[in-house]
């Protein structure tokens, strides 16, 4: 177990307006290669839909806490230490990086963020490409945070 000190933001890097599945995210992370990654566990705790729904993928006791059972696996070196969410989306059509998030998704994701925050106001919240070279999640997570009031 080891102290959370990291909420990371994801984007499954899918086309704009195409839904995501919480059976295509464990189909691609967790089928054997080549179909999938071949990884024990999906890379994300929680997913936001295109209509603002956000599903549990890994089970999460909410404590300031990353117990075994849940580790994710979406940033190589940090999973230990951090709770990983993703939004579906963040491709245009010609698959090049975009912020494709819908009103309501960015909605779920300002609350989930902002209730977080306040339970876990010592965890830093980045964007994927803050800790590895991606596009992901296709915003500047550092700007939005400003913007709903949250400074780090």
């Amino acid at each position: 177990m080891a102290k959370l000190q990291y909420l990371v933001i994801h984007c499954t890097a899918t086309p704009e307006g195409r839904e995501v599945s919480a059976a295509d995210i464990r189909r691609w992370h967790t089928s054997p290669a080549p179909a999938g990654r071949g990884w024990k566990q999906v890379g994300y705790t929680d997913l936001f839909h295109l209509d603002g729904r956000v599903e549990r993928l890994v089970a999460n006791n909410e404590d300031a806490n990353v117990d075994p059972w849940e580790i994710t696996n979406g940033a190589a070196g940090y999973n230990s230490i951090s709770r990983h969410i993703v939004y579906a989306g963040g491709c245009d059509a010609s698959m090049k990086p975009k912020d494709t998030r819908t009103a309501a998704q960015k909605e779920a994701l300002r609350k989930y963020v902002l209730d977080f925050h306040t339970r876990h106001p010592s965890v830093k919240i980045v964007g994927h490409n803050q800790l590895a070279a991606k596009a992901c999640p296709s915003f500047d997570v550092a700007a939005w945070l400003l913007e709903i009031g949250i400074k780090q």
